[in-house]
Order: structure tokens, then sequence, then C-alpha cells
């Protein structure tokens, strides 16, 4: 394990821009109709479960970090040895670069249906990703940097969704409580993996300047996140009926067209234009996590490791060419969520059994 230098670390507080940056993505368009499917109008519900099973993940990634050395990558060394920690490793940045792929194809979707219908894909892709490897090649504080500005300077556009309210139907959200427990518990699942990103403290933890400090932005990131979406889910529910909510892929996008402003007729052209600094810390941050964990697995230069997840990542997106196939690869990413949800409290377990049996062994 190397130690981070003090100059190449960032400030505990902008763990807080590091969170929300990456949990608020291209999600945000269009998560209220997957949610409204499983649990109605009681889909505010599964928002704030899914908040609050995100502050006990966030726990748990600090238990597993503090008192340990280094990143996730350290731990897996130290867990399973030299063969299978590196494997593992291996695997937690191509779920990072896939990550990155899931983001940045949604997003040129989007300009396709939205904006630009023959907007060439590649040309779109190359000139984004040349954008990201500037910003990564400068180092994990260029890329925090990019993480705070993605927060806000689009943070103006929270104000647009009050808009909506002035046709607003309260009586949408009755009767409360209307749905099952597994439905409830449906929605909340497929809410938690929109929600996913909180995990790329398990691999730039060693970055941070006293990260034990690091631990209330963390949640107030999660806290943040969890009362915009919910925001913005009360909103969509009260604005659309039950129907409407079904037809709309991109509700988002459908209130930003409601938005009236004297020197701006189509508000959700801004909205979109504006989306590429949400999404461009995303792509940035988890392509670092990416290109970090293989330099440190194999013992490369991270620039050539960078390069090798831009060019997996610009290939990936030129080949999902199809709305099917971009909707079978985002619930491929909803099903590799759900694992990664279940691997946080299997190492935190295994951990303090390890920890334990040294004990006992030592003692005796």
């Amino acid at each position: 394990m190397t130690k981070i230098a003090e100059k190449y670390q960032v400030s505990h507080f902008l763990v807080f821009y590091l969170i929300h940056s990456l949990q608020f993505g291209v999600g945000v368009l269009g998560f209220q109709r997957i949610i409204a499917n499983e649990a109605g109008q009681d889909a505010w519900i599964p928002v704030i479960l899914s908040g609050l099973f995100s502050h006990l993940m966030v726990w748990m990634i600090y238990k597993i970090l503090q008192g340990n050395d280094g990143n996730i990558h350290d731990i897996h060394h130290r867990l399973f040895g030299k063969w299978l920690g590196k494997g593992l490793n291996l695997l937690i940045s191509i779920y990072f670069t896939l990550l990155a792929i899931e983001v940045l194809r949604t997003f040129v979707e989007i300009i396709q249906v939205w904006m630009f219908p023959d907007l060439n894909i590649w040309i779109f892709s190359i000139l984004f990703l040349i954008l990201v490897y500037y910003i990564v090649t400068g180092g994990f504080r260029v890329v925090t940097g990019i993480c705070f500005f993605g927060v806000i300077l689009p943070g103006y556009l929270i104000f647009t969704f009050f808009f909506p309210l002035e046709f607003a139907d309260w009586q949408n959200l009755f009767p409360v409580f209307d749905h099952s427990f597994g439905e409830i518990l449906s929605g909340t699942q497929s809410m938690s993996l929109t929600v996913l990103g909180f995990e790329a403290l398990l691999v730039y933890y060693p970055f941070i300047k006293h990260p034990e400090k690091s631990k209330k932005w963390a949640h107030g990131a999660i806290f943040f996140t969890t009362s915009l979406y919910l925001l913005i889910m009360i909103v969509t529910l009260v604005f659309f009926s039950p129907e409407q909510l079904q037809k709309n892929i991109w509700a988002t996008l459908s209130i930003w067209k409601i938005v009236e402003i004297p020197f701006v007729e189509r508000f959700e052209y801004i909205g979109i234009a504006n989306w590429n600094l949400v999404i461009l810390p995303n792509i940035c941050l988890t392509l670092w996590c990416a290109s970090r964990g293989i330099k440190q697995t194999l013992n490369l230069p991270q620039k050539k490791t960078l390069l090798m997840v831009l060019g997996l990542t610009f290939i990936s997106v030129i080949l999902l060419t199809t709305r099917e196939q971009i909707d079978k690869f985002n619930s491929f990413m909803g099903d590799v969520g759900l694992y990664f949800y279940l691997y946080i409290p299997f190492i935190l377990i295994l951990q303090i059994i390890i920890k334990k049996m040294k004990k006992e062994g030592g003692s005796g």
C-alpha cells in the first residue's frame, strides 16, 4: 500500500460533492415511471426507504475502510490473497467502466430523441471522452473540482421543479399506503439502483484528508440526494395522472416542457444541454476509479489504464445502437448494482470474522 501524498488529497468536506455528483445523474430524467410502475401513488415511499438504505451502506463502507491502510483494492489483497484479490479488483474496475458506458449511452439516446435525431454517436462520444481524458489525467483533485462544479453550476435547475405545482392535483397522492409490502420493496430495489454511486468511496478513500471527518459530509450528501429525488417524485406524481406517467419514459423532461420563461421557448433543450455538466462528473469519476483500480492491480501507469477504459467505453457506446439493446444493458446494470449492495455487507462481515479469528488465535 502506497501512502497518498497530501498534495494529491482533497479536503474532507468535498466528499459531499463526490458522492452527490455520482448519485445524481442521467437516471434523474426518467426514474419516476419505473418506481411508480411498482408502487403507484406510493412511489415516494421507496425513495425515502432507498435513502435510508444508502445511509446504511455508507456506514458499512466506513466500517470496512476505517482501521485499514488503503482502499478496497488493498483490502481485497489482504482478505483473498494475491490472485483472487487481483481478480476482484479487476471486476470492480469493469463495474465502474460499465457505469460510465451506461451513463454516456443513455445521455446520447436522450439527445437523439429530444434534440438531434441524426446525431452521430461516435463523433459526440469521442469528443466527450477526449474531454474526460483531459480532466482525469489532471489527477483526482481536478476530478473532484469537476464534481464540485457539476453540482453547483446546474443547481438552479432545482427551482424549475416548482413550476408544475401550479397545475398540481394533490389527490394523485391518495390513498396513501395502498400498496403491499412486496410492491413497496420492489420499488425500493429499483430506486436503490438509481442512487448507486456512493460505492466509489471504496476506491478514493485514501485521497481524502482526515477521512474520519468526512462521515457527516457523506451522509449529508445522501440526505441531499434523497431529498431532491423525493421532491422530483412528488412533483411528478401530482402533475401527471397514473396513465400519463406510464407513457412518459423521461418524465423530468416532460415536466420541463411546461416551464415558461420569456426568453426561452423550449426549456427542456436548456435542461438537456445543462445536463452535460451533470453527467461529466459521473463519467470522470467512474473512469478515474476504473483506471485507478487497474493501475493498482497491474502496476501500470494510470494514463495507460485510462486509455484502456476509454477505448472500451467508446467501443461499447457505438455498439449499443437500438432502444432494446440499451434497455437490456440498463437492466443488466441494475442486476449488477444489486450484487454490489450484497457485496458491501459481505466484505464487512468477512472482515469482522477474520479479525476475530486472528484475535482469538493471538490470545491462544
